[in-house]
């Protein structure tokens, strides 16, 4: 790994958003492919994670890595883009806290740990509408949605997505994901959800089970 690469990680490590861009632009301009620096920056953030996982970091070391990492992915993407390549990818994941729920700091966790386990990311925000989530299924052809709800009065949007999903017919095309503070394992399987993660790192443990499976399936 280049000296550049390596400095890339240290600002990551450092939560420094700025520096993190400054030193993806010069591994650029040194001729550093893109896919080895975006495998570089998410290695630091999956670090991150398993020390966060373990009780050794705290959730702001955790989300702010995140958005350094962030920063630097979205520059290395648009570069392989502009080369006329694609993104090696584990699958296209659309995120979103449902309609009437303003939370997302559980939904950025996950977000920057599908992002650093290889997965396409397509972040719709908060407070999105079941209909949204099924257009942009419709328009990105994605494997997966995840549907976050934090609050007990809006997790009923869950099932929301998944009946949407079943009466548009797209049902059995993509993986759906539900979590959140009041979310259960037997309130996902009451709804026909496909995975429900108790946080962010079990969310994609079993994602990553269900794209292996379907791919040997």
């Amino acid at each position: 790994m280049g000296e550049t690469l390596e400095e890339l990680q240290e600002a990551i490590r450092n939560f420094d958003e700025e520096l993190a861009e400054q030193k993806t632009r010069e591994a650029l301009k040194k001729g550093e492919d893109p896919q080895e620096a975006i495998e570089a920056a998410t290695e630091v953030l999956r670090d991150i994670g398993d020390k966060f996982e373990h009780g050794e970091l705290f959730l702001f070391d955790l989300t702010s890595a995140g958005d350094a990492m962030n920063a630097s992915r979205e520059i290395l993407e648009q570069e392989i883009l502009d080369e006329g390549g694609q993104r090696e990818s584990e699958g296209k994941i659309i995120l979103g806290t449902v309609e009437g729920d303003i939370h997302d700091i559980g939904k950025k966790i996950l977000s920057s740990l599908l992002a650093a386990n290889g997965y396409e990311v397509i972040d719709l925000g908060v407070e999105v509408p079941a209909s949204e989530f099924v257009e942009e299924v419709k328009e990105t052809d994605a494997d997966a949605v995840g549907a976050s709800a934090m609050l007990t009065t809006t997790k009923e949007k869950q099932r929301e997505i998944v009946e949407t999903l079943e009466a548009e017919g797209l049902r059995e095309e993509v993986t759906v994901m539900v979590g959140g503070a009041p979310v259960t394992e037997e309130w996902s399987t009451e709804i026909g959800a496909d995975i429900y993660g108790a946080n962010a790192f079990e969310s994609v443990e079993k994602l990553d089970d269900s794209q292996q499976a379907a791919i040997a399936g």
